[in-house]
């Protein structure tokens, strides 16, 4: 390995059953333990705010239809943003549309010109976000390999495959179009080290604390 990883948590930390998912506790704990940063999700409310959850429905609550005073203890964008910009790696997954003008509206508010990528499932979000901005690092999430295989029609700066999906040629291959390849969820050390023997940039995981041991992140500091 010529270069080690970026270390990312999946929603944070996820393996203490005390800290919720995507929460700031979540994210903090993920930092504590030494990754670079985390990933985390956005869905859009019935009156338009731009929540961190991972699930349609949060406490029974369809997230698409709620209001203002319904789910007000779920975290913010701004907030997180706010809290987290200038000092970790933000991979920003989309869950629906209608998120694009808001996301790109926070960006500028922090001033966030790299360091985040903006991600989803849906190649739709991906292709509007690339549309109203020819700055935004974006990318493009996948879990089949029908949908992998499509990834240069979205023309993202990020590659970001399930582990299962992940090949050393895939891996030129995202390099040699200039893009960056981030794999998740990987929670097993010998995965994470075949990886990264491939050359993957990026690495996914809920055991934030086994990622970094993994790759002895606090010999390097």
């Amino acid at each position: 390995m010529s270069e080690l990883p970026l270390l990312l948590g999946h929603r944070g930390a996820r393996v203490s059953s005390s800290v919720r998912e995507n929460t700031p506790a979540s994210f903090d704990l993920a930092l504590e333990h030494g990754c670079d940063g985390f990933e985390f999700d956005v869905r859009l409310t019935g009156c338009g705010r731009s929540v961190v959850c991972h699930d349609a429905k949060v406490d029974g609550i369809t997230v698409s239809r709620a209001t203002a005073d319904q789910l007000s203890h779920l975290p913010l964008l701004g907030d997180v943003l706010q809290r987290y910009s200038q000092h970790a790696f933000l991979n920003i997954e989309l869950k629906v549309p209608g998120l694009e003008s808001k996301v790109l509206d926070s960006l500028r508010e922090y001033r966030m010109e790299e360091d985040y990528v903006v991600s989803s499932f849906l190649p739709e979000v991906v292709k509007e976000l690339k549309t109203r901005s020819a700055k935004i690092q974006a990318g493009i999430i996948c879990d089949k390999p029908g949908p992998l295989a499509c990834w240069r029609e979205t023309s993202v700066e990020y590659v970001i495959p399930h582990y299962s999906l992940v090949t050393p040629k895939l891996v030129l291959e995202v390099h040699h179009e200039g893009s960056k390849l981030l794999s998740w969820t990987v929670n097993s050390r010998d995965v994470m080290l075949r990886l990264a023997d491939w050359g993957v940039d990026g690495i996914i995981s809920d055991d934030t604390e086994l990622l970094v041991q993994t790759f002895k992140r606090s010999e390097r500091k």
